[in-house]
């Protein structure tokens, strides 16, 4: 028998393929055409080929931003990832206790992104924040406005406050997902606490660690609000990130051209890492 192909259901998907369209599609092939074209005002453009993908490449100010960005995200999953995974471990799986420690864990996630940087920039302040005047009312020297280390620090204990309560549930939601039954018969067998995580719990956790990881990663290597509303990029370009200096290029300096093809190249890094980190980590998963 030959088989009916049903073409109606693709007019359940064109309402998708219309909103992507234009959230996605539309304003990406704009970025590509202002990356290899050029313009003196009046909206008339001429072709400038891969000349602004050349000067990019060739910038100190780009490679600078890229290091500031993989140093901030290499802090930050190795902090926030084993943190996520200690605190999820020691949840209650039973009990009222259950949705108190999930609802706490959820608060963070809730705020806006603005509003996180509006908190620690006030909390960090010498004069009024509670953090900034309790570490100079115990002589511990403490500026995140003039001081590079102090700016840095800011900067992950916020991210770290904001976000491993994601690790933290995506760890939680996998470690509940594992039958009692093998618990028992580590029990059985006398196997240690260590010998129940390693050869029970994180490779049940793989999975969730992957989703971690990659949307960990991935919000890291974004980030732009917080560090934009509490330093400003500073002290000096200390805190500047990829995407701070893109906003610099674009909006501040109305340079559409270096700017295009600097988010280009930003979108095809975060792609491509992302698509490293998936394959090792899978592969990874399939050897063992």
């Amino acid at each position: 028998m030959e088989k009916t192909w049903n073409n109606k259901a693709w007019f359940m998907v064109l309402p998708v393929l219309v909103l992507v369209a234009f959230s996605a599609v539309i304003p990406l092939m704009t970025v590509v055409n202002y990356s290899v074209q050029d313009t003196f005002g009046n909206n008339e453009f001429f072709w400038a080929g891969t000349d602004w993908f050349t000067d990019v490449l060739h910038s100190d100010r780009f490679w600078d931003a890229l290091t500031r960005n993989l140093i901030f995200s290499g802090i930050i999953l190795a902090i926030e990832i084993p943190l996520g995974i200690l605190i999820a471990l020691n949840m209650p799986k039973k009990g009222l206790g259950v949705p108190v420690c999930l609802v706490l864990m959820s608060l963070p996630l809730l705020i806006p992104w603005n509003v996180v940087g509006t908190i620690w920039q006030v909390f960090g302040r010498v004069d009024i924040g509670l953090l900034g005047y309790t570490l100079a009312a115990l002589g511990i020297p403490y500026n995140y406005v003039n001081n590079v280390f102090d700016a840095w620090v800011t900067l992950i204990v916020m991210d770290i406050w904001h976000w491993t309560s994601l690790v933290v549930l995506l760890c939680y939601a996998g470690l509940v997902s594992i039958p009692d039954a093998y618990y028992q018969a580590a029990k059985i067998d006398g196997a240690s606490r260590w010998a129940v995580f390693r050869y029970i719990q994180l490779p049940k956790m793989k999975r969730v660690l992957l989703i971690a990881f990659l949307l960990r990663f991935m919000d890291s290597f974004m980030i732009y609000t917080e560090p934009f509303v509490v330093t400003g990029g500073g002290p000096g370009n200390a805190t500047t990130f990829l995407s701070i200096d893109l906003v610099k290029t674009a909006i501040g300096q109305f340079d559409l051209g270096p700017a295009a093809a600097l988010s280009l190249i930003y979108f095809l890094i975060i792609l491509l890492l992302s698509w490293i980190f998936y394959t090792v980590m899978t592969n990874s998963d399939a050897q063992s």
